[in-house]
């Protein structure tokens, strides 16, 4: 077994698609839309399906927002270099709600940003990842 995706839901799936791709890097995999249903997914990521996790963007037609709860937590996404990371982010005008630095009783370099549905994406540096707390 092995973890296929993980799915959001958005409430501007173009505004999503621009910040997963353009921001942070991301391919469009694939994309598909059910008329029946009304909604449309895009899946996205950083290789291709068969082979790497990737993320699911769910639009649902005509819904432009969503109450989070307090159950969801952030996505986690390695970078080579969290710095330059995080100074491309916002550059290109998106939002770090906590600027690169030991996480809390570590030593694992974490940063985190928001992307436009509010969704928390921790990125860790590249050499902390898989370590914990370092």
């Amino acid at each position: 077994m092995r973890l296929l995706h993980t799915m959001l839901r958005v409430g501007n799936l173009q505004k999503s698609i621009d910040f997963y791709t353009n921001i942070l890097e991301m391919k469009l995999l694939r994309k598909s839309e059910n008329e029946q249903y009304k909604y449309t997914l895009a899946f996205l990521g950083y290789g291709a399906e068969t082979d790497t996790t990737v993320l699911e963007l769910t639009y649902n037609w005509g819904t432009t927002e969503y109450d989070m709860g307090k159950a969801y937590g952030h996505i986690a996404i390695e970078s080579d270099d969290i710095y330059a990371t995080c100074e491309k982010i916002k550059k290109m005008g998106g939002l770090i709600t906590r600027e690169p630095g030991p996480v809390k009783g570590g030593t694992s370099v974490i940063a985190f940003v928001k992307d436009p549905d509010g969704y928390m994406i921790e990125l860790i540096n590249k050499k902390d990842a898989g370590k914990g707390l370092g």
